[in-house]
């Protein structure tokens, strides 16, 4: 029996890692194929149950929030209003 180099075996090793990830990969593809196959019925029961599991904010807190992106969203635009008038009007000075 010939002897192989490290690279040789590194090689044949490398090759049948590939082949059996292309055998696990396909495997995979068959049972998402199969747990895909789930009537309408037990969809909605797994996302009835799993809806029951969200911890849902207070309405007050919901409000707080509300008003405090709103104010962000106000005060960018007022900024970004407020630089676009200083650079408008220091363009009309360049070119006037």
């Amino acid at each position: 029996m010939a002897k192989k180099n490290k690279e040789e075996v590194v090689v044949e090793v490398n090759a049948s890692t590939k082949q059996k990830n292309k055998k696990d990969t396909k495997d995979v593809k068959k049972q998402s194929k199969k747990k895909d196959k789930k009537s309408v019925g037990q969809k909605s029961k797994e996302l009835y149950s799993e809806l029951k599991k969200v911890s849902w904010p207070s309405f007050g807190k919901v409000v707080k929030s509300t008003g405090v992106v709103l104010l962000v969203v106000i005060i960018c635009t007022l900024v970004l209003f407020g630089a676009d008038r200083l650079f408008s009007w220091l363009f009309t000075l360049l070119l006037g």
